[in-house]
């Protein structure tokens, strides 16, 4: 059990944490379809997507939810595709977006909206 002073600690040190940013994909394995976008917090993205998806689907994940309905939630994967490091926020913007669209490319992905 961890002692109240270490709890502290160590939830200062994920308070402060850098958020990776980067692109990702989210695959399902039973129809072998792919969609990728970029995130400026991959570690929080999934859990956005999963969570619109066990909702009922809604903004952003429409063209992912029929395939969710008829497989389920074990059939898909979330996979970090690339960790992009930029300070220039005007250069990473522009750096997400070309890098997506490479990653949609290569794996013949359609897209999601990328946050």
């Amino acid at each position: 059990m961890v002692d109240n002073s270490r709890r502290k600690e160590l939830l200062q040190q994920y308070a402060e944490r850098k958020p990776s940013v980067g692109v990702f994909a989210v695959k399902c394995a039973a129809t072998g379809q792919c969609w990728v976008a970029w995130s400026r917090s991959l570690d929080k993205r999934k859990n956005g997507i999963w969570f619109e998806l066990r909702a009922g689907g809604g903004h952003g994940v429409t063209e992912i939810y029929p395939s969710w309905k008829a497989h389920g939630e074990d059939a898909f994967s979330y996979e970090i595709l690339e960790v992009i490091s930029e300070d220039n926020p005007h250069k990473l913007e522009i750096l997400l977006e070309e890098r997506a669209s490479h990653w949609r490319e290569k794996l013949g992905a359609g897209g999601l909206p990328s946050r």
